[in-house]
């Protein structure tokens, strides 16, 4: 305890200032899309269009079939839009509140319930707080959703109207689904409510580091199924080029996109199209796409290894931590308890995570364990300093329970 002690006390004099709190490119990812400044030379016609002017609220048709090879979909059925995917997910579900999905406006209907996967995305949960719609948590285990639950819930809660989810390299937990994931999810209309959506948040389609488990397509499944119409895909070029300056996505049916546009519409005249035809002109297809990706995963691995390398360090029993094949997150939970008093000894040594409860909704994880770790956007000098710090922080922590104890 005394060496610990020794050890955290001297961190601290250090007065480092290190940000993990969230996952952002590094300034060395960024600086891979720097040829998109200038790339167009003057010239503003793309697909036959004027790209400086209004219109094509779907967005450049090269721009689209960039969005479709980039999430695995048809481009018919792809709209590309400006950066945010966050606006589009916000919008739709806006879409459902005030338009409907079904026979009636949600806004109309005593109870509205989305399951939310956890640990999950906190922007998720962030959007359904804000517009008031209840959340249901669901535990991931390794390839997805405990989709037992999942479809128990669909059954018997007719409030439910649909589930995230983060198929590719989850944040935080860095799972892929598994097929059979895939098509119990695709299913659940057929068990649940006829306008049951399915908000499949693929924002790590193409983000793997090392050698990863393919992602089924949840386009082809849902159509075998008849549940197309049920499905709306999202995803975004933000952490492959620039992440304030990218094109968003969404992948919907017909009657789905209908219903969408007849709401988003009337906030937007049109995309930024200059900035899809930079992207298209930089990333080309999915061979570009892929190409790309493989310069930026020669500077995300090395830190994820780091981060596991500390990890390992830590005593046998004392922690559990995920190892992702892609994506941007490390899932770590601590012993049930601990996660609080790790998060404040590290703030006092100067490593800034992210505060603890955030991946669940209404930021209540009652084991207080899950620590997300975000790791790409500092250097790598940066991380090996933050790692010292939190394995530390991991010890200490407990040490410090075990004298309360005794």
């Amino acid at each position: 305890m005394e060496d610990l002690k020794e050890q955290y006390d001297s961190l601290c004099k250090e007065k480092n200032v290190i940000d993990l709190t969230r996952g952002k490119p590094s300034p060395e990812q960024l600086n891979l899309s720097e040829e998109l400044d200038g790339i167009l030379d003057g010239n503003f016609i793309q697909d036959g269009v004027d790209i400086r002017n209004y219109g094509e609220i779907k967005g450049l048709p090269s721009a689209r079939k960039l969005g479709a090879e980039l999430l695995d979909y048809s481009e018919e059925f792809i709209l590309a839009s400006s950066n945010s995917s966050l606006t589009l997910m916000g919008n739709l579900l806006s879409a459902f509140l005030f338009n409907g999905s079904g026979d009636a406006p949600w806004n109309e209907l005593e109870s509205i319930s989305i399951i939310c996967p956890v640990p999950g995305y906190d922007r998720h949960f962030a959007i359904c707080e804000k517009l008031g719609i209840k959340m249901i948590k669901v535990p991931l285990i390794g390839d997805g959703p405990d989709m037992n639950i999942v479809e128990d819930l669909v059954k018997n809660d007719e409030s439910i109207k649909g589930i995230w989810c983060n198929p590719k390299h989850s944040n935080p937990t860095g799972e892929i689904y598994s097929q059979d994931t895939v098509k119990r999810i695709a299913n659940l209309p057929l068990i649940g409510a006829s306008d049951f959506i399915v908000l499949w948040d693929n924002a790590y389609s193409v983000h793997d580091f090392t050698n990863s488990k393919k992602l089924s397509s949840i386009q082809e499944i849902s159509q075998e199924l008849n549940t197309f119409d049920n499905i709306a895909t999202f995803g975004s070029t933000s952490k492959i080029t620039f992440a304030g300056g990218g094109i968003a996505f969404l992948g919907a049916s017909d009657k789905l996109m209908s219903l969408f546009l007849d709401y988003f519409s009337k906030f937007n005249f049109s995309p930024d199209k200059v900035n899809q035809a930079r992207h298209v002109k930089f990333l080309k297809n999915r061979k570009g796409i892929e190409a790309h990706m493989k310069k930026l995963a020669a500077l995300i691995k090395p830190k994820f290894e780091l981060v596991d390398k500390y990890l390992n360090s830590l005593p046998e029993g004392l922690a559990s931590w995920t190892k992702p094949t892609g994506g941007y997150f490390v899932s770590f939970d601590s012993k049930p308890g601990q996660a609080s008093k790790i998060f404040d000894l590290c703030k006092t040594a100067g490593l800034n995570l992210t505060p603890i409860g955030s991946a669940f909704p209404y930021r209540r994880d009652q084991e207080n364990s899950n620590i997300r770790i975000a790791p790409t956007y500092v250097s790598i000098e940066e991380l090996e300093k933050a790692m010292q710090i939190f394995v530390c922080c991991v010890k200490l922590a407990d040490e410090m329970e075990k004298n309360l104890v005794s």
